[in-house]
């Protein structure tokens, strides 16, 4: 019987997904599913949700909860991780609200600039207890991981624990497709495509439809006033963001428009609310989202755990199909991020970076990708020089590479000069000590 651990089970509706395309997938149907968070109420609604599931679908899966992590993790062969460290509250909160005061204003805050750093140095000594645990417990397990900040994580993953089998998981990908479907109106399914890049910022390479490409349709499109179309999955952000760069450097981004706009130095500027205005940016979303979410959660759990059966219906993340191609040494192709060994050779060796990747028996395996465009490439770097510093400052435990990351920021060094991004950064540090490793002391300002 396959193993399948979720550390961070009590983010219930990712768990469904992933746990209900295992239930679909005949090689993972009767696994045993280990469920496992610090919060006891939400773990018990996701074993409620987990169960009906299993009772829906049929199979002779099992369940088992833990707010013990190492008893979740003892033999497990799959290890699936989608946490949160510091929750909405009073993490992300923070990581909005004292960026504002210096006048930074941000959408998403999870992979990137300021608050993507201070996420990384949450996340990332939980990552490594996990990882060391499993070295004990499931050294031959592979670890499918789903929290963000991705590049940052994977690759200070791979800094301390370079025999550990994991890929950087997401559905970035999946999620351009569907919209760049929607607006040419064409199936999903009819599209070709190959990205490469850094989680989060990489690009379609290739877009094609019937051996057409399909850039000049979204070019044209753009042009015209046509395209974008109002979104299919977030309603209140028009993608034009990531229209606007595509116009620009030639090629489409594989992350959301929200995302992409404070990614870059182009779009949020003190003073400049005709380019919020004109783009549509979504400031402060990501805050909106988690309060939407908390409202209304309470009456999603009714829903899901009230005894009735749960219709199970496949998602569109990688990870069963993924483990059902090592288990049954079925190839298959999924986008994982990877630290770069030479399969993007114009980015850095060591960096976190996203290709095709081929799975069987014997594991993740990516893809060699050669052809970026430099201009996509300077770009990637821009996003690297942040990681780099990030993951340096964690592993070196030296905390002035925190500040050096929030300087190299492409949106942060916009707005601020040098003196205000050291003052920010020892704000959030002081801001989030209950939360960051103990080396992590603020710096005094210059």
């Amino acid at each position: 019987m396959t193993k399948i651990t979720f550390i961070g089970a009590g983010s219930t509706i990712f768990m469904q997904n992933i746990v209900g395309d295992a239930l679909l997938t005949p090689a993972l149907a009767n696994s045993q599913f280990a469920l496992m968070d610090i919060d006891p109420e939400r773990l018990a609604e996701s074993e409620a949700v987990a169960r009906a599931m299993i009772q829906s679908v049929g199979t002779g899966a099992t369940v088992t909860t833990h707010t013990d992590r190492r008893a979740a993790l003892d033999g497990a062969d799959f290890v699936i991780t989608a946490f949160q460290v510091g929750g909405y509250e009073p993490c992300t909160v923070t990581d909005f609200e004292i960026p504002k005061q210096y006048g930074l204003r941000q959408t998403i805050a999870d992979t990137l600039g300021v608050g993507g750093i201070m996420r990384g140095l949450r996340t990332v000594p939980v990552l490594w207890d996990v990882a060391r645990d499993m070295m004990q417990l499931c050294p031959n397990a592979t670890l499918l991981q789903y929290v963000n900040p991705m590049a940052i994580n994977t690759w200070a993953l791979a800094e301390q624990f370079p025999s550990l089998k994991h890929v950087g998981l997401c559905h970035s990908v999946q999620n351009t497709v569907e919209e760049l479907a929607h607006d040419l109106d064409l199936r999903k399914e009819d599209i070709r495509y190959k990205v490469a890049g850094v989680n989060h910022v990489a690009f379609f390479l290739k877009l094609e439809h019937q051996n057409s490409d399909l850039y000049p349709a979204l070019r044209q499109g753009y042009a015209n006033g046509q395209i974008p179309k109002p979104p299919l999955l977030m309603p209140r952000c028009p993608n034009k963001v990531r229209y606007e760069v595509m116009d620009h450097l030639g090629y489409f981004c594989t992350e959301s428009s929200e995302h992409l706009a404070e990614y870059v130095p182009w779009f949020i500027k003190e003073g400049r609310q005709d380019l919020i205005e004109q783009f549509s940016i979504p400031l402060d979303e990501y805050p909106t989202r988690c309060v939407e979410q908390v409202a209304n959660w309470k009456e999603q759990a009714k829903t899901l755990t009230d005894g009735r059966d749960i219709e199970v219906i496949r998602s569109h993340e990688f990870a069963a199909d993924l483990m059902n191609a090592i288990v049954t040494d079925t190839p298959y192709t999924a986008y994982g991020n990877l630290p770069n060994t030479g399969q993007i050779p114009q980015l850095p060796l060591g960096a976190a970076v996203e290709t095709p990747c081929l799975v069987d028996s014997n594991g993740v395996q990516p893809s060699v990708v050669t052809d970026i465009p430099p201009q996509l490439i300077a770009l990637m770097r821009s996003q690297i020089n942040v990681q780099e510093l990030t993951v340096r400052a964690l592993v070196d435990q030296n905390p002035e590479y925190i500040y050096h990351a929030a300087m190299m920021d492409p949106h942060t060094a916009a707005e601020l000069d040098l003196r205000q991004i050291r003052s920010l950064v020892s704000d959030l540090l002081d801001a989030h000590a209950d939360w960051l490793p103990d080396w992590c002391k603020p710096a005094k300002a210059a």
